[in-house]
């Protein structure tokens, strides 16, 4: 039996060895610094910051249209068959009623120009060079909350990290408790004042608390990984967490977060800039029933020849012309009055999700205070549970080596002080989830 477990802890440590051949370097991160990495590196925060950019490009793309427009064109045409046109028979002394087919023109044709416009007044236009700022907002907005969202999850499991280190820590403090306390019986029992079941019942306990200590070392490594795909870090690299957390590090910044604004919350922000878009869009469809107006001109030159001979002698011929144009809806269809009742129902909805959101910010900030209070009422109570439990276990470990205790007494007294850590640990976890979503709740986070 024990030459299987040591071929199985023999294999672990190749395994553990061979991965850290892998590791092309170890870096270590404050919870400051993990959310800095996080921002530059996360996929979702580089794509975020990207749609900004694409919106910036848009928003150039609106602009041009309000811009002159200018084009060059060209052509040369090789007539295979000179249109023919029918002509009056009366202009060759023919019956009248009859015609005459005649073929006008040369051989080849060429022709080159420019034509320019200059949009004066479009009311559609108009609004979007207006709604260029608000899109922009918008985007940037969106851009933040990505950011604000990736921060939440990377403080919540690097302190889940964090946790689970103090978590590791109290179980090797356990296995070394019961390794001193197997050797004090083992001792006894060697002088007749102890039984091999007691013995026996250390070994139990040993066994359960380092294969607790292997799931939890397990579970450990496995969110080590999440947190480097959630910060964008290789995972080939090693990642060492410098913080640590207490009792008083979960209370740091919350006071400042009970000063609440609701433009606080990016949401709300983005549900600002959404009714002031949807409004633009209404006074859009109704300005699109005026008249629009923009200066045309060309300026262009056509050759005429029986050969392909246009850079030699002969004549090129201007036209050129300048003049305003207008164009006047007048019936539709009923389209535009379908459009601007659909954009006044698009800004009621907005209004309706906005006041909604409201009220959900109201009940998560009243959720989060309640839900941050109660942790740290529990937090400060296991915290004393853990100190009490450990103080049983030394008085009732000391009643055993002097003979007034039993072995059921200190095995049920080390089992409490396990719950009373286990206790603590959830505790302090839920008491940092608990900070951060009231931070967040807030918009302070």
């Amino acid at each position: 039996m024990r030459s299987a477990r040591k071929c199985l802890m023999t294999a672990l440590t190749a395994l553990m060895g061979l991965s850290g051949l892998y590791a092309q370097k170890i870096q270590e991160f404050s919870i400051d610094q993990a959310l800095e990495y996080a921002k530059q590196n996360s996929a979702q925060v580089k794509n975020s910051l990207l749609d900004v950019l694409i919106q910036k490009q848009t928003n150039r793309d609106v602009t041009s249209i309000a811009l002159p427009q200018v084009s060059l064109s060209g052509n040369v045409l090789d007539y295979l068959d000179i249109p023919t046109t029918l002509v009056p028979g009366e202009f060759a002394g023919q019956p009248a009623g009859t015609f005459l087919p005649v073929k006008f023109g040369t051989k080849w044709t060429a022709g080159t120009g420019v034509s320019l416009s200059q949009l004066i007044f479009d009311g559609q236009v108009f609004i979007a060079l207006k709604a260029r700022n608000g899109t922009m907002e918008l985007s940037k907005r969106i851009s933040e909350l990505t950011e604000e969202n990736i921060r939440w999850n990377v403080y919540k499991i690097y302190y889940q990290l964090v946790a689970g280190k103090t978590q590791l820590k109290l179980l090797d403090d356990n296995i070394e408790r019961l390794q001193k306390l197997r050797h004090d019986i083992s001792v006894m029992y060697d002088n007749g004042f102890a039984e091999k079941l007691d013995i026996d019942k250390i070994e139990v306990q040993l066994v359960n608390l380092q294969t607790e200590k292997l799931k939890a070392h397990n579970l450990i490594q496995n969110g080590y990984s999440g947190l480097k795909v959630l910060m964008g870090m290789p995972m080939q690299d090693s990642l060492l967490l410098t913080d640590s957390i207490s009792n008083v590090s979960v209370l740091d910044g919350v006071l400042e977060a009970s000063q609440f604004n609701y433009s606080n919350r990016k949401e709300y922000q983005i549900a600002e800039i959404t009714n002031t878009l949807n409004g633009l869009n209404v006074r859009r469809y109704k300005l699109s029933q005026l008249p629009t107006f923009s200066i045309v001109g060309n300026y262009g030159k056509n050759a005429q020849r029986n050969d392909f001979d246009f850079f030699g002698k002969g004549n090129w011929f201007t036209t050129s012309y300048i003049g305003i144009n207008m164009q006047v809806p007048i019936f539709q269809g009923l389209q535009t009055r379908a459009r601007i009742k659909q954009a006044e129902l698009e800004l009621q909805k907005s209004k309706n999700t906005q006041n909604q959101l409201k009220i959900q910010i109201d009940n998560e900030i009243a959720s989060a205070r309640n839900n941050f209070i109660a942790a740290i009422s529990t937090l400060n109570f296991q915290q004393k549970n853990m100190d009490l439990a450990e103080t049983v276990y030394e008085r009732t470990k000391k009643k055993y080596e002097i003979g007034t205790g039993s072995s059921s007494e200190i095995n049920d007294a080390h089992l409490e002080l396990k719950n009373a850590q286990t206790n603590y640990l959830t505790a302090l976890y839920d008491a940092i989830v608990a900070k951060a979503d009231y931070l967040k709740a807030n918009g302070k986070f």
